[in-house]
């Protein structure tokens, strides 16, 4: 597990605070193999990429051992590597080159459930007096044989699923092959804890905890209330899903989890420069929960909410009711900012179907991004621009797709292979005749390859973007204060120390001004945007932005 390659880390126990973590889906990042389905080794092969772009750290999602119904999520064994993405001794050497490269490594724990599959739950099921009996969420059914109560599934359906070994339900809050873990009981919180220890001994530099407020449920298993149609959204599952029609009040959010946090993040602190981040999936008390679980200094370091994740448009008044709810909602927390995930249509696509230069689009977003209050998340292939593929149904393979298709496609749209190479038949990501999921034509076109070197595309202005951002701190960890929006333009000043910088960003396809605040400005170059200052008037281009530093 100990490597003598010299890593060009520098200790930093805040490095997480503004950093930019970019997120590996490793089934669709690189094939070393030519299986068609990407792998540890693939991820170390590409790293110069990340490094060169300018990302800080790097979050993999699930490579644990698992059936895979869930595609990871779905976790068979905590402790070693599914011999499709590789071996334990390749996630050692991945680790060992990020860190050459100046990277550091999160990766992603899925704490809420197992899958079916994984011995715990064999035994739990086997009986109802086994030593593991109470490690999953177990209940009788009502006198008619119906569920407990009227808990729901995110991939649609009751929450509860009958096992006709032990004559009873068990709680599911994904697919019914994944059983929901008892973190009442203190042996399940162990064991968690003791597989968080065995990643960050062999060199993890963080983890991002999937479905984290999700862990506990309500002991005595009340029903949810009906929630109003008004307070309805579709932020964290889409709208044709009754999971929407419930306020989650006892099946998740749960106050025991915040005791449960701070023994996590007691582990974390045996080891140095260690953070985490948690995904909050909840489309009423998001924000709310974001600042629970961040506050003070014995929880999360950071945390993620759907609100830059949801359907709704990016307007300038949304960027600024977001930081404004969060500013309210999480006074003494830090947020992890994305646009785009494994989970949901990418943000070029999901904001910006109608628009027509998709490039200038992409460029605009990347910038109002990376320059957001909190750290932020980017989505391989964001930095090339992609926009959400179209599968057919026949190549479906998300479960969550398949479900609800046609009028909710799933998420194989955001999980096509990363695209490095036109020239190649399956853009340089495998030597297969087949990957697991097709490669859009249009995503190829769109290659690092074509790319590289070309000064006006979307991957050398999010390297020339993240040079930018690196060379003043106040992006990374300074405050910030908005300025009336219009119906095109948002502007705000983002400070830290001496150093104050003003932004503005045109989320419009027309010209759009803006006025510069009163004082004395220096206009800032090497962004990659192109703006005219006349007197303290702002004309900003379609999608253009603008930045001054107060002199």
């Amino acid at each position: 597990m100990t490597s003598s390659v010299t890593s060009a880390l520098k200790s930093d126990k805040d490095w997480w605070r503004g950093a930019v973590i970019y997120q590996i889906y490793p089934r669709s990042f690189q094939d070393s193999n030519g299986d068609g389905i990407g792998d540890l080794k693939g991820i170390t092969d590409r790293l110069e990429h990340i490094a060169r772009l300018g990302a800080d750290a790097i979050w993999i999602s699930p490579f644990f051992t698992s059936p895979m119904k869930d595609f990871g999520y779905d976790v068979s064994n905590y402790v070693d590597v599914d011999p499709m993405f590789g071996t334990l001794a390749d996630f050692d050497g991945l680790i060992a080159e990020a860190h050459r490269l100046g990277v550091r490594v999160m990766i992603d724990l899925v704490m809420s459930h197992t899958s079916d599959q994984h011995p715990w739950f064999v035994e739990s099921r086997s009986s109802r007096d086994n030593p593991k009996a109470d490690w999953y969420v177990w209940s009788d059914g009502k006198p008619d044989g119906t569920p407990p109560n009227n808990w729901l599934s995110i991939f649609g359906g009751p929450g509860w699923q009958w096992d006709p070994t032990r004559m009873q339900y068990y709680m599911h809050n994904f697919l019914t092959s994944q059983p929901d873990l008892n973190l009442h009981n203190p042996q399940v919180q162990d064991e968690l804890l003791n597989a968080t220890r065995f990643w960050l001994k062999r060199g993890v530099d963080g983890f991002r905890l999937d479905t984290i407020n999700f862990y506990f449920h309500d002991l005595e298993l009340r029903d949810n209330p009906a929630l109003a149609l008004e307070r309805r959204n579709a932020s964290t599952a889409p709208a044709v899903n009754p999971y929407n029609f419930q306020e989650h009040l006892y099946d998740k959010n749960r106050p025991e989890n915040l005791e449960f946090l701070k023994r996590f993040r007691a582990v974390l602190d045996e080891f140095p420069d260690i953070a985490a981040v948690g995904e909050v999936g909840d489309s009423q008390r998001g924000l709310e929960i974001v600042g629970e679980y961040t506050s003070g200094d014995d929880k999360m370091q950071m945390c993620y909410a759907f609100e830059f994740l949801a359907p709704d448009a990016l307007t300038p008044q949304r960027v600024a009711d977001v930081q404004a709810a969060f500013a309210t909602a999480a006074p003494e927390g830090w947020a992890c900012w994305a646009f785009s995930n494994h989970d949901v249509v990418r943000h070029v696509s999901r904001w910006g179907a109608d628009v027509a230069d998709k490039d200038a689009y992409a460029k605009v977003l990347s910038a109002l991004l990376l320059t957001q209050r909190g750290s932020v998340c980017i989505y391989e292939g964001e930095e090339l621009g992609l926009t959400e593929a179209d599968i057919a149904f026949e190549d479906l393979q998300d479960p969550y797709g398949i479900q609800f298709w046609p009028e909710f496609k799933g998420r194989d749209g955001c999980r096509t292979p990363m695209v490095w190479d036109a020239g190649h038949a399956q853009a340089g990501f495998s030597t297969s005749d087949k990957t697991w999921l097709p490669i859009p034509a249009e995503h190829k076109a769109r290659a690092v390859s074509t790319q590289v070197g070309n000064d006006a595309s979307v991957l050398e202005h999010y390297r020339r973007f993240l040079s930018f951002r690196k060379q003043h701190p106040s992006f990374a960890k300074g405050g910030i204060e908005f300025l009336p929006v219009s119906d095109s333009v948002v502007g705000y000043t983002r400070s830290k120390g001496n150093e104050t910088i003003v932004c503005f960003f045109n989320l419009s396809p027309a010209a759009a001004t803006a006025a510069l605040p009163d004082g004395n400005w220096e206009v800032l170059e090497g962004h990659g945007f192109e703006s005219s200052l006349n007197g303290r008037n702002i004309e900003l281009p379609a999608w253009g932005a603008f930045f001054a530093r107060y002199a």
